[in-house]
């Protein structure tokens, strides 16, 4: 699941989380590991215009430094940026802080990279927003080789150029798990080729199967092979019967019948499933995580 708290679009955020902080988001990544979940995600801004505020708002925790938190209140939950906006950074410095939140953690990290979406948090940067696509391409290559496990990487491309630059520690993991963020075409095709999974955006149900076949074909053309993990953002979750309005997209019920819905996912193609539900206050999230951990996971 997306953790609260970290970012606080009114696309998703509940009225609890404008006040709520660190303690709050341990609460429920310990709630999360507790049930039994995949992983934990946050998200990933460096600066939102005014323009954009209003929707986005301006809280958007930074991911290194959350998920360093949380791998030290937690025992075996993976920790993911969904995404990482990677194109933002340097590689060498992407590389130095994943590599370092993977050894401090025992192994646990996927990382999840898209290209972005507001230009003027490029501008500033001094990154060049209308070759996002490009400069992401290449930065999944550069990460490869920088989270790697040689301890002198090397990288000879078009934006990045670099060798004979040691970085210690290296990651716990042998190979760090990439998964690519993104329903547009280029991001699928990116996700394909160069990534480890694919992390959707968005996508509703009915769209999923045409977006997982693309995925294959174009796998299948690239010679690629090796796992792959499609994932999929469930609707919003209430296990049992609401007395409050949850909204109309809302999927409320029984764990059985929350779970008979949910296997459609894996009926297409899905490998793991992002759920998000809906609550009035912390306590009442984390009553949702331990009751779909204990009677509506074990289902699926």
């Amino acid at each position: 699941m997306q953790l609260p708290v970290q970012s606080q679009s009114t696309l998703y955020a509940e009225l609890w989380e404008a006040d709520a902080g660190a303690a709050e988001l341990a609460e429920v990544a310990r709630a999360a590991d507790r049930a039994g979940f995949a992983y934990v995600a946050v998200c990933d801004h460096v600066a939102v215009p005014r323009r954009l505020a209003p929707a986005m708002s301006t809280v958007w925790y930074d991911p290194v430094a959350t998920l360093a938190y949380l791998a030290a209140v937690t025992e075996r939950v993976r920790l993911l940026s969904h995404v990482a906006v990677v194109g933002l950074r340097h590689p060498l410095l992407t590389a130095k802080q994943y590599a370092t939140l993977d050894h401090l953690a025992g192994g646990r990290l996927i990382l999840g990279v898209g290209a972005g979406h507001v230009r003027e948090e490029f501008e500033a940067l001094g990154v060049d927003f209308d070759r996002r696509g490009a400069v992401l391409d290449e930065c999944v290559d550069a990460l490869r080789a920088a989270l790697g496990p040689d301890e002198f990487p090397s990288h000879h491309g078009k934006v990045y150029d670099f060798e004979d630059l040691g970085q210690r520690p290296r990651p716990a993991q042998a190979r760090i798990p990439v998964w690519v963020g993104g329903s547009s075409p280029a991001a699928v095709r990116r996700a394909a080729v160069r990534g480890d999974g694919w992390l959707p955006q968005g996508d509703p149900r009915d769209r999923l199967p045409a977006q997982i076949a693309r995925l294959r074909r174009l796998r299948e053309e690239a010679g690629v092979t090796g796992p792959f993990t499609i994932g999929a953002i469930t609707e919003p979750l209430y296990v049992g019967e609401p007395g409050w309005d949850v909204g109309r997209r809302t999927l409320t019920g029984s764990p059985a019948a929350i779970a008979e819905s949910l296997r459609a996912y894996g009926a297409m193609g899905v490998d793991q499933i992002q759920v998000r539900f809906r609550s009035r206050d912390v306590g009442e999230l984390i009553d949702q995580i331990g009751k779909f951990g204990a009677e509506a996971g074990p289902l699926l």
